[in-house]
């Protein structure tokens, strides 16, 4: 097997800076042809993994966090070529989504060379101009685009410390923000939402921020998306109810609403959304579920 592993040295987050090489010397102990690519930038990167695409790699391994596997997916999607993911950045909720987080270094990389894979689902994003994109964990829009905004504008602290500290900032400036939002149910059945919202978050997985579980019950191999929409409350009610989310159980509070849908299609004013951590494009969007459309290697094939 011949592999392309593919590690972002832009990342925000300048730990694990050891992890791909480690990885590639373990998969070459298991008798895995391994090629290290890197770019100095995300557009780098992407040509980098392009042309290991087109020389025809065997299989991808990303060895980062959610906004390099966020790359490999856009060029992965529906090619049936697997991904890898050694788990190295600051959250890993997408690894997180398919029970690779808590893998070492060795044992990743052991994963990928073991050779088993399964289909998992992504959400498709169509944006205003018609281009489109992917995305494996959480789409956020409204409060928590924000925060993702603050987070990434902050150079200290490093690691999910300095998403929580965004998250209590913007309380600061907290509202509502009127959204028109329609969907498509689980049982095909539409469905509408007018009205102000503190955020809406479309979830093909279940946790976004290192480990927020926001979408709690959302698994990215059910052929859904699931969505939280919470609706405007005092501030001191939402900081109090704020514990709730960390530990997954807001979905019972009043102001929040979940759903299960096949699609959604997200508007609101001033809006940039966020998915997998990184802007993907401002509101309105179209979400669509995109079910089996990545392979991966995983140890519970």
């Amino acid at each position: 097997m011949n592999v392309t592993l593919l590690v972002n040295p832009a990342a925000r987050s300048g730990a694990h800076t050891h992890a791909a090489p480690q990885a590639a010397e373990r998969l070459r102990e298991h008798g895995v042809r391994t090629a290290i690519v890197s770019g100095g930038s995300a557009e780098e990167s992407t040509d980098l993994l392009r042309a290991a695409i087109g020389l025809g790699t065997d299989a991808v391994v990303v060895a980062g966090g959610d906004g390099t596997v966020h790359l490999a997916i856009q060029e992965l999607a529906g090619t049936g070529i697997p991904l890898g993911i050694i788990p190295a950045g600051t959250g890993n909720d997408m690894a997180s989504a398919v029970g690779l987080k808590e893998l070492d270094v060795l044992a990743a990389a052991d994963t990928v060379a073991a050779g088993r894979t399964r289909q998992i689902d992504l959400a498709r994003v169509t944006r205003q101009d018609g281009t489109t994109a992917h995305f494996g964990s959480v789409l956020a829009s409204g409060f928590d685009s924000r925060v993702n905004d603050r987070a990434n504008a902050m150079r200290w602290p490093r690691g999910g410390s300095r998403y929580n500290i965004a998250i209590l900032i913007e309380f600061l400036t907290l509202r509502g923000i009127p959204y028109e939002i329609d969907m498509v149910l689980a049982d095909g059945t539409p469905a509408r939402v007018v009205g102000d919202l503190i955020m809406a978050t479309v979830g093909n997985g279940s946790s976004y921020g290192g480990g927020i579980p926001i979408c709690p019950d959302a698994d990215p191999s059910d052929g859904l998306l699931d969505v939280t929409l919470v609706r405007p409350a005092g501030r001191l009610r939402l900081l109090r109810l704020l514990p709730r989310v960390y530990k997954g159980t807001h979905t019972t509070i009043d102001e929040v609403s979940t759903y299960r849908v096949r699609s959604i299609r997200l508007s609101a004013p001033g809006v940039t959304a966020y998915a997998d951590g990184d802007p993907i494009g401002a509101l309105p969007l179209a979400i669509e579920i995109d079910p089996g459309a990545l392979t991966l290697f995983t140890p519970d094939a």
